[in-house]
């Protein structure tokens, strides 16, 4: 079976997670898994485009990064020869032994839980999940997190260490285990989601890999936690979110603000099923960030017209979300709430507080969202500065294409 080069890279972004899930199964050392893993996906790119996709492109995978694995234990010598020993009686050299068929075995959920463990911080568990569960670079993790990336590289590599350490074991932790790890869950699958959705960098706004690996994941969390209220607010986020995706960009693949996207393109199905979730979540379940947020995408996408949105509404309910998960992306998007029902001037006070928030001083949202308030306001000179500000510091080329269309639009108006 043959792939072309970006169906290829979709599939081995989807099995990395699942190929180091194998590996942890059988073996301690998160690095050393890790670093075989990547071996065999390197492998994979340069072999498969000239010699077609295996049949079992996962058990490939597995065999491959198995052997790897055993040449670097072998590679150690005199205090290393226990565990060349144990790998070579559980995998010898022609391939490892499968114990659930071919590589057929989806560890995912149970890596994801893993990188979660609570030998380490909050902020290391996303980091080192988004890593290794997410497939994202170290440098999409660091805009993540709002950091740079030399700061954001020493910290996943200490959690590795730290899972080491802390002699983790490879299995799905017990029911009082995963509760207390599940906020750290939940806050990665959204995280991978959202880098997915509106990529930090590169010529694509949408990575589809993410937000469908995002969703498979979440599913499967609501699956086993089906009265948890946050699991399906998340999940019904990403369906009312992703149910816009075909009408977000144009046939020259330009960014579409909401306001003027197709609505006949939106996704009923998801829309329909996301709103269930999120209706659902609310009337049996503590409330809670991700309930909010659903809540919100259900308000948007159920406006016929954007002209029929309900911004009072959403405007308390970010003031809710401020209150109870106060961040600085919360608190953009209520104050253009506030400039939606309260006026432009209104909003542009509540962005001036943002501005001593070292998390979003630099952000290029901060300046487009500047920028599109002036715009309403007036302020034809002050909104042209932001938007070309916003352009220079984003990083994905979609959005810098829109931020300077829209400069020159307003430079263009008489």
């Amino acid at each position: 079976m043959t792939a072309s080069p970006g169906r290829l890279g979709d599939l081995l972004r989807e099995l990395a997670p699942q190929v180091l899930g194998a590996l942890l199964r059988r073996h301690s050392g998160f690095e050393e898994c890790e670093d075989a893993t990547q071996e065999a996906l390197l492998a994979a790119a340069a072999q498969w485009p000239v010699e077609g996709v295996p049949d079992s492109p996962r058990s490939w995978l597995v065999s491959v990064a198995s052997r790897r694995l055993v040449d670097h234990i072998r590679s150690e010598q005199a205090r290393r020869r226990r565990e060349v020993t144990a790998a070579a009686r559980e995998l010898p050299d022609a391939a490892p032994r499968h114990e659930d068929g071919p590589g057929d075995r989806d560890d995912t959920l149970a890596l994801l839980f893993l990188c979660c463990h609570p030998a380490l911080t909050p902020a290391s568990q996303v980091a080192l999940t988004l890593r290794a569960v997410g497939g994202l670079t170290t440098a999409e993790v660091a805009r993540a997190f709002l950091v740079p990336e030399a700061t954001m590289a020493p910290r996943i590599s200490r959690a590795k260490q730290r899972i080491r350490a802390a002699g983790a074991s490879f299995a799905m932790p017990s029911a009082r285990e995963r509760a207390g790890r599940l906020a750290a869950v939940l806050h990665v699958l959204y995280l991978v989601f959202n880098e997915g959705y509106t990529a930090g960098s590169g010529p694509e706004l949408h990575r589809g890999e993410l937000t469908s690996e995002a969703i498979r994941l979440t599913r499967a969390l609501h699956r086993s936690l089906p009265d948890e209220g946050e699991v399906a607010g998340l999940l019904a986020l990403m369906l009312l979110t992703d149910a816009r995706r075909a009408a977000r960009t144009g046939p020259d693949g330009a960014l579409v603000p909401l306001a003027d996207q197709d609505r006949a393109r939106w996704d009923a199905a998801l829309i329909e099923e996301g709103v269930a979730l999120v209706t659902g979540a609310m009337a049996a379940a503590p409330l809670g960030a991700y309930q909010l947020q659903a809540a919100i995408a259900a308000l948007h996408v159920e406006a016929p017209r954007a002209g029929d949105t309900d911004w009072e509404q959403i405007r308390v309910l970010y003031g809710i979300l401020c209150r109870i998960a106060p961040n600085p992306m919360a608190a953009l998007n209520h104050a253009v709430a506030v400039a939606m029902t309260r006026g432009p001037r209104a909003g542009l006070a509540l962005l001036a507080e943002l501005d001593a928030d070292p998390r979003m001083a630099g952000h290029h949202r901060l300046r487009a969202v500047r920028a599109h308030l002036r715009e309403l306001a007036g302020d034809r000179t002050a909104a042209l500065e932001s938007y070309r500000e916003a352009a220079r510091r984003t990083t994905s080329l979609p959005e810098q294409r829109y931020l300077l269309g829209r400069a020159a639009e307003l430079a263009d108006r008489p």
